[in-house]
């Protein structure tokens, strides 16, 4: 694989609704990939961090992390500010909609405009971590979202 080597990737659909209460618009010829997702809770989102695309930001390598964190490398931090600015969010499905296309949903950290990439399942038996480590920095952020 050569460092010019491109992919390319078509946006799902795109964030909509406010900050208290997004949902996501899924483009027409998408909606069928709908189907099923409403039996589960919640879904794992990857959608594309258009804020932070220009070159400048995908040459950083290395951020000051809030929260009185040291300096780290961006792949040990969730900084928007990445080689491949993609984020990756685990939110509440609220609702869905399959032949209007829009999944109300919860916890997602994106804003409206947002591209979405893709949308996959939340399954506990492989998308959770029962034993981890992390630095000391971040060990009191608790162990599960909303502690």
């Amino acid at each position: 694989m050569s460092d010019s080597e491109m992919y390319n990737i078509v946006p799902v659909g795109v964030v909509s609704g406010t900050q208290g209460n997004l949902q996501i618009e899924i483009k027409p010829h998408y909606r069928a990939a709908l189907k099923g997702l409403e039996e589960f809770s919640h879904c794992q989102i990857l959608w594309w961090i258009h804020e932070f695309a220009d070159d400048v930001f995908r040459a950083t390598t290395q951020i000051e992390p809030p929260y009185d964190a040291p300096v780290t490398g961006v792949f040990a931090s969730r900084s928007p500010v990445r080689p491949n600015p993609i984020g990756l969010s685990v939110a509440e499905i609220i609702s869905v909609d399959a032949v209007e296309g829009i999944i109300e949903v919860g916890g997602l950290d994106a804003y409206p405009g947002t591209p979405v990439l893709d949308i996959k399942a939340y399954f506990p038996t492989t998308d959770r971590v029962r034993h981890v480590k992390v630095p000391a920095w971040a060990s009191s952020w608790g162990e599960w979202v909303g502690e």
